[in-house]
């Protein structure tokens, strides 16, 4: 059993910059997959971005250039750094892990991640 606590949501102008943290228990964080996912009110729920045990890296195309994800295996925490953040950003945006490993666009999708945070909101101001 893996448990997510999502850290360091809040109120942000535009273009201004938030860092999420996501603490995960368990002796196994790094050989999870880890993810971001987010869901705006009225809105399906939509992948942000995923690093996984190996260090490979995948972006939304919406987020590219301005989202850096990473983690810390010793600290068994993930991170979200958002930088030039816009208003269509505003969601709450969900920590995920996943035991099985993945590849390509499987690593961008839901159902392939096993344990959920209970999230944490941005919001974005104009």
């Amino acid at each position: 059993q893996v448990q997510l606590v999502e850290s360091g949501g809040g109120l942000v102008q535009a273009g201004g910059s938030l860092r999420l943290s996501c603490a995960a228990s368990g002796r196994a964080f790094s050989h999870h997959n880890m993810g971001w996912f987010r869901q705006a009110p009225g809105k399906e729920q939509e992948f942000v971005a995923a690093i996984k045990w190996s260090g490979a890296i995948y972006y939304a195309d919406s987020v590219k250039g301005r989202f850096t994800i990473s983690r810390d295996n010793a600290k068994n925490t993930v991170y979200l750094q958002m930088n030039g953040l816009k208003p269509e950003d505003t969601a709450v945006y969900y920590c995920t892990a996943a035991v099985s490993d993945c590849s390509g666009s499987g690593c961008r999708q839901a159902l392939g991640y096993d344990y959920w945070g209970q999230g944490t909101q941005v919001t974005v101001s104009t």
